[in-house]
């Protein structure tokens, strides 16, 4: 028999509804009988399911709902025709009027404003609508109308401006608000804040978000017995920190970083004993590090580091018995270890690296922490011996003690740390290195190992036929200043996992061996500064990791539990989290290397760093270096090479740092692009270099010797019998030449010969110029602009000359762009694409069409494509006026036919069309290289953006390698640094300092100028805070009565470069701006 029972007192919440919980008891199989009883039963506990006792939903919420739906620009697919209650994401009360209490809808990509409906959901009591691409301000009256609302998260979305006010003297019920991860802006401590009235406030989260002013104490006074969290970081507070907030009595979670804030901390906040998580870092605040925050004894994460405290740890710190992360690193703290920190023994996580603590480590005893995992303690004045107590510290993960004086040497004990990942000990007075490494290889999970500079001790390098194991999983390996001598060890080749060797600044002899090129992994080599000769071997060239886009992705997953710091030679400091954020690098500088630089070496298109100065090469600069389009250093200083510098080197756009002083080049210095902004101390000491950068003209031979006739007419006359003597050889070398290939060819019946045909290939375009497969469309899209009629492979080779270099109009890192002249004078841009083709043909056409749609009066329209022989190319619209970047930075007098009015329509111009990009265009179009080269100009001035949507054609060379970015030096984010994907905000970051460009007339970067004003966006900040705006105009605008609406387009655009991405505006807004100014004057026409 089935029972069937509704349990008294039993319900199941689902989605915010409760219904009773029905239990089926069923021992036996059931008859017939009992079937339809079951049903019968079934049918009567579903009537008494509130779904069902529910009436159909309020009508105004229903309306509401929908109006909210409209302002979303793809809205949801709710029914009008049916319940509201019923759609995704809607709760309603269990009361007859059928309000709705509920709207929950995270992580559905939704798009829009946020519609004045929601207002009218009086009886809203959770809000949901947290990761999505909202954007626009909160609706007015938002906390008034819904003072029901319980629940508020909308969080990670891109809302913007301040929060609605209130009537203070009316509370409202709110208890969680999460509005982290948008652009919120204005003060939270105003008398009309929503905070005055939430009465009943338990979790408060504003981070990520840019609201200024103190930080708000008043939730303490307002709900002093009901706040639990309370985090206000990554904004731009600023002030002291006020006694007030230590009134929440029961704060589980403060957090307060990544702010401006200052002074002490209050007393007053270690009285909230109930605190778990205290965090203030990266802030400017001062004064010791109170003994009272010992009375925090729930507290597990205290994290104070970076900011300006002194004194001593607190002495009694080991009250803290429940602590787990204790992070005061980059500070001024002095003293030694406190020994009550002994009974902090639960601590998992020690940072106090860069301070001026001291003290023999030998003293503390560490196996009384036997969780930690993480110690970091570089960067202080510590001294004794390396503490044998932390081999007890099984649990280890990750120990610096760099720079310090510890001496010693490592003992075999270590291998017990069988966690062991990341070991630092450099910069100290270690002995016996190289028996260090010996041990250090039983530490089989060791992936960094770094003893450079430990200039006590001296040893010889082992050979790999000596060693019984060798490290298993090592990505880094850093023995730099060692003083170690002998040959690159032989078992480094045995460890396929690294990463990064440096071994600089040794005495290490013997040539580079050709196995490193076998590392796949390999992409940051430092042998400089050592006794090595030979020449650089080819198999170098043959780098997977500089080579390979899946090899750069790999390298991409590397992880290091603690920051790497490196320091290459005339750099300072540079800190690197992951190991994907070094610069991939080949350091040979200061050895005695010779012979020529290889061709093979343009084959590492992922290198950014090349350092061969200070050896012996020689011959030419090879050509094939300008395949390196990655490359932001290269220092050929100091060696013997000579002929040219090549032309090509200045399509290399990242570059920011170039070198060959000390040489024998001859001839022209390359310019433009960044040659424009190299110093003179770049070429010296190459008596036959000229150009304008040395003062030095061109014009005449700078060897000549004018000074003797006799001697000139003797030069003469040798050169005059050698060229006869070339000549005479060169003809009989041919005469005989071609003899020998006649009496080699085969002879057909039928009288054709055999000679294998060669298509005859133009080294620029890698297209034949004969054969059937000339014959071939180009394919051309419909255009309300332009009729060009078909055209063939063969029509459009011509109408470049063969993509002939005298018909280039433009190269940046997708490819080199050439005008082609059609036969009845029409003209064409076709951009041949370089790089990976990361797309199959049919994707790639899918892709190409796709772009084609993209179709706005300021974008370079796409008109046509071909894919042929391995071949891609894209064809243009032709723009008659070249770049916005030539007439600023290259033509002659250019910019000062720029004036005011034009510049500022090329800003609109060129600002419309990425808001078609950003907003209008489907899908959404992210440009990722904005840039003054890719605002091309047509006969009238107006802007036309070009080069976008290229990165979903091709697998372009990468700007970094943590990031699957392109972008050019002066142009990229800050973020794109950090490992951050290509935005919308990024490409508002450029077209920022394009505006300032237009603004200046000044390149982005400017490696000549001293260092503070280099950089065209720091030097503009710099300038305004010190109230010199007016300074920064281009000297051609000045005083032309327009200055008013240039101090107006430097507000924007300075807007536009704000280091905080979330900070920026939308260029919706950008563009709204744009448009009003200068209006005046076109109505005053009108």
């Amino acid at each position: 028999m089935v029972k069937i029972m509704v349990k008294k007192d039993s319900f199941s919440t689902l989605s915010g509804l409760t219904y009773p919980i029905i239990i089926i008891q069923r021992p036996t199989p059931p008859s017939s009988s009992s079937l339809v009883m079951v049903l019968f039963l079934l049918l009567i506990a579903s009537l008494l399911s509130p779904c069902h006792a529910a009436t159909v939903c309020n009508q105004d919420d229903h309306d509401s709902l929908l109006s909210f739906s409209s302002f979303l620009s793809s809205p949801l697919n709710w029914d009008p025709s049916t319940d509201c209650c019923l759609w995704e994401g809607v709760d309603c009360n269990e009361t007859a009027d059928g309000r709705v209490t509920s709207l929950s809808l995270p992580f559905r990509d939704l798009t829009g404003t946020l519609s004045p409906s929601l207002a009218n959901l009086t009886s809203l009591t959770q809000l949901n609508l947290s990761h999505n691409r909202l954007h626009g301000r909160l609706p007015v009256g938002f906390f008034s109308s819904l003072s029901g609302l319980q629940v508020l998260d909308l969080s990670f979305n891109h809302l913007d401006g301040e929060l609605p006010s209130v009537d203070t003297n009316n509370p409202i019920r709110i208890t969680i608000v999460d509005l982290s991860s948008n652009h919120f802006d204005g003060e939270l401590n105003h008398s009309n804040s929503f905070l005055w009235a939430a009465w009943n406030l338990t979790r408060l989260n504003v981070s990520n978000n840019s609201f200024t002013g103190q930080i708000p104490s008043n939730v303490c006074q307002i709900s002093p017995v009901s706040i639990t969290l309370l985090d206000f970081s990554s904004n731009d507070f600023s002030g002291n920190l006020t006694p007030e907030l230590g009134e929440c009595s029961k704060l589980e979670i403060f957090r307060a970083g990544f702010n401006n804030l200052s002074g002490m901390i209050p007393d007053d906040l270690y009285k909230t004993t109930s605190l778990v998580h205290f965090s203030l870092p990266i802030n400017n605040l001062s004064g010791p590090v109170s003994d009272a925050v010992v009375n925090l004894t729930n507290l597990k994460v205290l994290e104070l580091y970076s900011n300006k405290f002194s004194g001593r740890i607190p002495r009694d710190i080991g009250k803290l018995s429940k602590l787990e992360q204790l992070q005061l690193h980059i500070n001024s703290l002095a003293g030694p270890l406190p020994p009550s920190l002994m009974n902090c023994t639960n601590l998992v996580k020690l940072n106090l690296r860069v301070n001026f603590l001291a003290g023999n480590l030998s003293d503390f005893d560490f196996s009384t922490l036997p969780r930690l995992t993480t110690l970091d303690l570089g960067n202080n004045n510590f001294t004794g011996i390396f503490p044998t107590s932390l081999y007890s510290c099984t649990s280890l993960v990750a120990v610096r003690l760099a720079s310090n004086q510890i001496e010693g040497q490592i003992s075999p004990d270590i291998t017990a740390l069988k966690s062991l990942s990341f070991l630092s000990i450099s910069a100290n007075n270690l002995i016996n290195i190289t028996g260090a490494i010996r041990i250090l290889m039983g530490c089989q999970n060791l992936t960094a190992l770094i003893l450079s500079n430990n200039t006590m001790s001296e040893g010889i390098l082992d050979d790999g036929n000596t060693l019984d194991s060798t490290f298993q999983n090592l990505e880094v390996l850093a023995l730099g200043r060692c003083k170690l001598s002998g040959q690159v060890p032989s078992w480094l080749a045995s460890i396929r996992t690294l990463k990064v060797i440096d071994l600089s600044y040794n005495q290490i002899r013997g040539s580079i061996p050709g196995w490193l090129g076998d590392l796949s992994s390999l992409f940051y080599l430092d042998l400089s500064n050592n006794l090595l000769s030979g020449g650089f071997p080819l198999e170098l060239a043959g780098l997977r990791a500089l080579t390979s886009q899946e090899s750069v992705k790999q390298v991409e997953r590397s992880y290091l539990e603690l920051p790497v710091f490196v320091k290459p030679t005339n750099a300072t400091n540079l800190q690197y989290n992951q190991l994907s954020n070094l610069p991939p690098a080949i350091y040979l500088k200061n050895n005695n290397l010779s012979g020529n630089i290889p061709v093979q070496i343009g084959q590492l298109k992922f290198l950014h760093v090349l350092d061969l100065s200070d050896n012996r090469f020689y011959g030419n600069i090879p050509d094939q270096l300008s395949n390196l389009t990655n490359l932001e250093k290269l220092d050929l200083s100091g060696n013997d090479l000579s002929g040219e510098i090549p032309a090509s080197l200045s399509g290399l756009h990242f570059l920011s740092f170039f070198n060959v002083a000390n040489n024998e080049l001859q001839g022209p210095i390359p310019s433009g692009s960044q040659f424009d902004t190299f110093p003179s101390s770049s070429f010296v000491g190459n008596p036959g270099l000229c150009g304008q950068v040395l003062l030095r003209s061109c014009s005449s031979s700078p060897g000549t010797n004018h000074s003797s006739a006799p001697h000139k007419s003797t030069n003469i006359k040798l050169v005059i019998g050698l060229l006869v003597g070339i000549c005479f050889g060169t003809g009989l070398f041919i005469a005989v030449l071609a003899l020998w290939i006649l009496s080699k060819r085969r002879i057909i019946p039928g009288g054709d010969t055999d000679n294998t045909e060669l298509d005859t290939i133009s080294i620029n375009s890698g297209f034949p110029l004969e054969g059937d497969k000339d014959a071939s469309l180009v394919v051309l899209f419909p255009s309300n602009t332009y009729e060009i009629k078909d055209i063939t492979i063969s029509e459009l080779l011509k109408s470049t000359d063969n993509f002939n270099q005298a018909n280039i109009v433009g190269c940046g890192g997708f490819g080199l762009v050439y005008k082609a002249t059609l036969g009845d004078g029409s003209k064409l841009a076709v951009k041949k694409l370089s790089g990976d083709l990361g797309l199959m043909e049919r994707e790639f056409r899918a892709e190409v069409e796709a772009l084609s749609t993209a179709q706005h009066e300021n974008l370079v329209s796409l008109q046509g494509y071909c894919v042929h022989e391995g071949c891609r190319l894209l064809i243009y619209s032709f723009m008659e006026n070249g770049s916005l970047d030539y007439w600023l930075h290259e033509k002659t007098d250019g910019a000062s036919n720029l004036d005011w009015p034009t510049r500022l329509k090329i800003a609109q111009g060129a600002g419309s069309g990425l808001a078609y990009m950003h907003q209008i265009c489907e899908p959404h179009i992210v440009h990722r290289d904005i840039k003054s080269s890719n605002i091309l100009l047509d006969e009238k001035f107006e802007a036309h953006v070009a080069d976008f949507g290229l990165s979903r054609l091709i697998l372009p060379y990468e700007t970094h390698v943590t990031t699957e970015l392109v972008g050019t030096l002066g142009y990229i984010p800050p973020e794109y640094g950090q490992a951050w994907v290509a935005t919308l905000r990024g490409d508002i970051y450029s077209f920022g300092v394009v505006m300032l460009e237009l603004l200046t007339g000044k390149r982005p970067v400017e490696v000549s100028k001293p260092k503070m004003s280099r950089e065209l966006v720091g030097w503009v900040q710099q300038m305004r805070n010190e109230g010199k705006q007016n300074e920064v105009f281009d000297p051609l605008l000045r005083g032309k009565g327009f200055d008013d609406e240039m101090l107006q387009v430097l507000d924007v655009a300075c807007m536009c470069v704000s280091q905080n991405p979330f900070k920026r505006p939308t260029i919706k807004e950008v563009v709204d701006w744009l448009k009003n100014v200068g209006s005046h004057r076109n109505e005053n026409k009108g």
